[in-house]
């Protein structure tokens, strides 16, 4: 019997270990190797029972929530406030169910993430929530073979796979802050992204660029910076800005980090916050109500975030299907004291660029 054969006489039903690896031609500890995660499997045989696996399925019983198990939280990186407020929200749910969390970051794991995938095999966590990372399609593969949940918080980019998500109103969010500093009067507004190849960047610049549009003012492309959502980007970015001959008199910063930066530079270079330059962040962390002066920023949920993709993950582990597959929560423009009309100067009525 051929193996074509073989695979129709199985029907539609999912399969067992033992009748992949029948139709694999391999033994049942090659088929079991590959179900529990473990490397010690030839490429070429991993793919083909991987591939049996996706056509069929896996029999495997319903696993339950228990007090032994855990969430594995996994952050592209560990850095600033922001981890903090997610691991709270997953927190807060975790402790419910009687669950610990374990954090690991992937940007500092070995290789290309595939040992990382191997270390949360070896925990055999109840689910995996990934934090604005993106996994490639064998890492998703293997997670999915062994049955275990995955749920992207804040995606990094689109996934190849179809995934279950939460995310916030990044487009509004931008179009907000954007809006509000022309309805204080400016026209030169600068924006500093983060990286292009992030959702959440692209739809942050995208609404900066609505609002623009709608108030008939040209998106100038001097005063479009690229980041990477860390500080140092505010203070580079805003030292060239201000060096224009006709420079901002507004920047808005596509997250909180980028702003300090902003603050960081306009203090290196003399200038008043609002009086000589209003910023807007993103993400409303609790620091920003605490700098001189406060910062206006649009405030983006991550714990109420985080504790909804953890509930989204144990509803999975359950066996139970989600009422939705995406949840996007609403972002709100948090007014404070670092913007302010724009102060004309000059006999021409603009500012004048900062000399190096």
């Amino acid at each position: 019997m051929t193996a074509l054969e073989e695979s129709s006489a199985f029907g539609a039903e999912p399969l067992t270990i033992a009748e992949l690896a029948q139709l694999a031609g391999v033994s049942t500890a090659t088929v079991s190797k590959v179900v529990n995660g473990r490397s010690a499997v030839a490429p070429e045989t991993r793919a083909l029972i991987e591939g049996l696996i996706r056509e069929h399925g896996y029999r495997r019983q319903r696993r339950r929530i228990n007090p032994a198990a855990q969430v594995e939280l996994l952050f592209h990186e560990l850095a600033g406030d922001y981890p903090t407020q997610i691991i709270k929200g997953v927190g807060r749910v975790a402790r419910r169910h009687r669950l610990a969390v374990t954090v690991s970051e992937l940007r500092s794991g070995r290789g290309s993430g595939g040992d990382w995938v191997e270390d949360v095999l070896s925990r055999r966590p109840t689910g995996v929530i990934a934090v604005f990372s993106s996994l490639t399609d064998l890492q998703h593969d293997r997670l999915a073979t062994r049955g275990i949940p995955l749920v992207l918080l804040d995606p990094l980019g689109d996934p190849a796979q179809p995934v279950p998500s939460v995310g916030a109103g990044n487009w509004t969010g931008g179009l907000a802050a954007t809006h509000h500093l022309l309805e204080l009067g400016h026209r030169r507004i600068a924006v500093i992204t983060g990286p292009p190849h992030a959702l959440s960047s692209r739809a942050r610049l995208d609404g900066y660029r609505a609002a623009l549009d709608t108030a008939g003012v040209p998106a100038d492309p001097d005063l479009i910076c690229q980041g990477d959502f860390q500080i140092q980007d505010g203070v580079t970015n805003t030292h060239r800005l201000l060096r224009l001959a006709d420079p901002p008199t507004a920047v808005f910063a596509c997250n909180d980090g980028q702003a300090i930066g902003v603050y960081r530079a306009a203090y290196e270079l003399g200038l008043r916050i609002p009086d000589d330059l209003s910023v807007v962040g993103f993400d409303d962390m609790p620091q920003t109500r605490w700098t001189v002066p406060p910062l206006t920023t649009v405030h983006q949920p991550l714990t109420e975030m985080a504790a909804a993709a953890a509930d989204m993950l144990l509803t999975l582990a359950g066996g139970e299907p989600l009422a939705r597959d995406r949840i996007e929560f609403a972002t709100d423009l948090v007014v404070r004291d670092s913007t302010a009309p724009p102060r004309r100067q000059g006999p021409a009525g603009r500012r004048q660029g900062v000399s190096p």
